[in-house]
């Protein structure tokens, strides 16, 4: 192992418990290939007591903590990757295990790595219960394993970051900005690659409407519009999601309302019969994949009502506050 590139591991957090985890399992899981140093950010706004640092049980006296203020994970990866003094800058977070070999393979994928390779992804993987159907939130965390370039585990070469500047701060939440970031590497003329190390990622507790708030990422698409224009989900092999639709059923239901106000009650009867139909197509795709309980049925319920008009307004919010935006570093 002693001819694989030396790499460090940079971990943003907000003090959530699952950090104790996240340590303990990169102690057990760098026992070949041990990592140069561990940047522990903490980005907690007003932090109260310290971080579970001592179960990185070995690593212990190669952590090294700082402290961004509760700027955002983009921040916070930004500030730890620009203290890197190796080749090789990996990224997890803190709501991730790394398996007992991943240090064996992150080497093999790091040696792999040709010169034009500027990133190398980890493969996630997300346990499900055995017992019953997976909820939506469940189901909604599954979709990690599939998605590309994602910050949870993710290895890039220092010298790409340092060339396209790291993450994009406009990005306010753990969303997009990793696609950002692998849209840039890539048109700065790097490759990325999938690796062969794979790091577990349980799904963490959330309340039955964490999905409304989680619509803010809207926004952030609205963002990515405008630096990379209207195709790059296809180019950061992002899946499109609903908002066609949800923009559909907000106008209908607010087209309900205009009619019924103006006195026009048959176009008002179907404009509310087509905000229904959109609905309950939307809740059917959420509650029957899922366990059913009356519970989850509820949830499912209240919030597919919801989250049509959410996503619209923090879409069109998106839309005007990043009217001027430009791509990082004035590229583009």
């Amino acid at each position: 192992m002693t001819d694989a590139p030396a790499y460090t591991v940079v971990v943003p957090t907000i003090g959530r418990p699952c950090l104790a985890e996240c340590l303990r399992a990169l102690a057990e899981g760098t026992t070949e290939h041990t990592p140069h140093e561990v940047v522990v950010v903490d980005d907690r706004p007003a932090p109260e007591g310290g971080l579970p640092l001592e179960t990185a049980g070995q690593l212990l006296d190669r952590v090294r903590t700082l402290r961004t203020g509760g700027k955002g994970p983009a921040a916070a990866r930004n500030a730890g990757w620009r203290t890197v003094r190796t080749p090789w800058t990996v990224f997890l977070d803190d709501d991730v295990q790394v398996l007992p070999d991943w240090s064996r393979h992150l080497a093999e994928d790091l040696r792999a790595a040709g010169p034009d390779t500027g990133g190398v992804q980890g493969r996630l993987r997300v346990p499900l219960p055995a017992d019953r159907r997976p909820t939506d939130w469940e189901r909604t965390t599954k979709g990690l394993e599939n998605a590309a370039w994602a910050t949870a585990d993710m290895a890039y070469r220092t010298e790409a970051l340092k060339r396209t500047g790291g993450f994009d701060e406009r990005f306010p939440r753990a969303f997009r900005e990793d696609a950002d970031l692998a849209l840039r590497v890539q048109r700065a003329g790097w490759n990325l690659a999938r690796g062969t190390r794979i790091t577990r990622h349980p799904v963490r507790p959330a309340h039955w409407w964490a999905s409304l708030p989680a619509q803010r990422g809207n926004a952030d698409d609205a963002l990515m519009n405008r630096l990379h224009g209207r195709d790059w989900w296809a180019r950061a092999q992002a899946p499109r999601g609903r908002l066609p639709r949800h923009v559909a059923v907000t106008g209908a239901a607010l087209a309900a309302t205009a009619c019924a106000l103006a006195g026009r009650r048959r176009t008002a009867t179907a404009c509310a019969a087509l905000w229904t139909l959109g609905t309950a197509e939307f809740a059917l795709a959420r509650i029957l994949p899922g366990p059913r309980t009356a519970r989850e049925i509820a949830g499912m319920l209240g919030t597919s009502v919801l989250i049509p008009p959410l996503a619209v307004r923090h879409w069109l919010r998106g839309v005007v506050r990043h009217r001027n935006a430009r791509p990082l570093g004035g590229a583009g």
